[in-house]
């Protein structure tokens, strides 16, 4: 990606220093892995290692998924995540689940999945939700609860369910029904049911917009697109690579995280995503915009696609995994939160994020060996590196001196993204992290830099770094 001229960047409104929340487990040596396993923070941060992470396999929402529930799939992700890495249930100590679009039956799905799924009922559980990073959250919010010292085993993850969303009925109708519960006698309901108006059946339906923008994410994205000069074409060359990678990664059996998933009902157990679609760029071209039209750039091609799915990690310290006789992938060296105007900067999480983290953990961008980086749009990933190749961006907003440059898209998201494997909100941030773990181990890499933006306009960072014992 080369550099942009300042004219052709986009001039924000309003923007002020990102907030940040930045965690540092321990001091390590980027050449390293003795030292970094024998050198913990004196500051009272400890080795917290990655064992392993499953998922369901990511479908396209109303497919094979769709007469279940978001709860069956988080279930799965929990049974299985104890099956493959052969912790006792009663080892674990607390669990942390994500999901954005939340099931009011099972509104802290968390607990009710650990429970279904045969862990101890004297675990704890809750539920969390930042929009695309909710997974995440769950998984920093589990380095807290053992760097602080109360517990020292932790599952997260995150499920989506985007087959069945809860619609509610229209305020004045849930106004009518709660006051019609209250009324004590026949006539009474009878004189509140006759109020009833065409009116009161119109559904809410859940928002699709900012709730502080009123703005789409897609308007967003192409807004995105044209503040720094991202074309049509270049959108959908890499809405092609992401297909075409994840589709290979498919073939060569990379996807050990997935999980196959007997169904009821169906004849055949899911065992892959279905929503890769290797195309050529003579279809993608035909495709219309989906939000800006008729001059928008993004299409339902370049954009992720409302997808079913869940995930789980398991994470502890790693005194407790050589207790348990469990071997680490990865250790959970740190990561940032940061957010920024959600209206002109929505999507820019990545670029304000990944620079701060590199500065605190003292790297560059040549010692990631391995990149994860969610891609909701190709227009929001194209922006970000365009945006953290240039140096009028790194001046003006991240008040540096100059660009922090272009990683090495050889090592970008090798397996595919979210534009092709799919992107149920929630459940990303954990498929992040274990694809980190499995190809910083297949490809030989010492570091692993995952990053995320999120609705709201915020976004994360996070740094692993490979085991000396990690093995797939």
């Amino acid at each position: 990606m080369s550099g942009l001229v300042a004219k052709n960047l986009p001039r924000f409104h309003h923007i002020a220093p990102p907030a940040a929340c930045i965690w540092e487990p321990s001091r390590f040596n980027r050449k390293s892995y003795a030292t970094a396993v024998s050198k913990p923070s004196p500051q009272g941060g400890k080795n917290i290692v990655y064992i392993d992470g499953v998922r369901t396999p990511f479908l396209v929402s109303n497919t094979d998924y769709s007469k279940l529930t978001a709860h069956d799939l988080a279930r799965e992700t929990l049974v299985n995540l104890q099956k493959k890495t052969g912790i006792p249930t009663d080892a674990i100590d607390y669990v942390c689940y994500g999901t954005v679009m939340q099931e009011v039956r099972t509104s802290n799905i968390a607990r009710e999945a650990a429970l279904s799924a045969g862990y101890s009922e004297h675990t704890p559980a809750h539920t969390v939700t930042m929009a695309c990073i909710s997974s995440n959250v769950a998984l920093t919010t589990g380095i807290g609860l053992i760097n602080s010292g109360i517990y020292d085993t932790i599952v997260a993850g995150g499920v989506e369910f985007m087959s069945d969303i809860p619609i509610r009925h229209s305020r004045a109708m849930r106004s009518l029904m709660l006051r019609a519960n209250k009324a004590k006698t026949p006539m009474q309901k009878l004189s509140l049911l006759a109020t009833i108006r065409p009116g009161h059946f119109v559904p809410d339906l859940p928002a699709v917009a900012e709730f502080s923008t009123n703005e789409t994410m897609g308007h967003s994205g192409d807004r995105l697109a044209a503040a720094f000069n991202v074309s049509r074409q270049e959108q959908d060359d890499y809405a092609l690579r992401s297909h075409t990678l994840a589709a290979k990664a498919h073939q060569d059996g990379h996807l050990t995280d997935m999980i196959p998933f007997v169904v009821p009902g169906l004849k055949n157990v899911v065992d892959k995503d279905n929503g890769v679609r290797v195309s050529t760029k003579e279809q993608l071209a035909k495709l219309k915009p989906a939000f800006v039209k008729p001059y928008g750039t993004v299409t339902a091609a370049n954009a992720s696609y409302l997808t079913d799915g869940a995930s789980a990690g398991l994470i502890m310290t790693e005194d407790k995994a050589k207790q348990l006789g469990l071997k680490p992938k990865a250790f959970m060296r740190a990561f940032t939160y940061v957010s920024q105007d959600p209206k002109d900067q929505l999507l820019l999480g990545p670029a304000y994020a990944i620079p701060k983290l590199l500065d605190r953990a003292g790297l560059s961008l040549k010692d990631i060996g391995v990149w994860e980086v969610h891609e909701a749009f190709a227009a929001q990933i194209l922006a970000n590196l365009k945006a953290l190749d240039s140096d009028y961006f790194a001046k003006t907003y991240l008040k540096r001196s100059s660009k922090v440059g272009t990683p090495d898209m050889s090592k970008w998201n090798t397996w595919g993204g979210s534009l092709s494997l799919g992107h149920p909100f929630a459940a990303t941030g954990i498929r992040l992290a274990t694809h980190t773990a499995n190809r910083m181990i297949k490809e030989n890499q010492q570091f692993g830099l995952i990053a995320a933006c999120a609705a709201g306009g915020q976004g994360i960072a996070m740094l692993m770094e490979r085991h000396p014992d990690a093995k797939i």
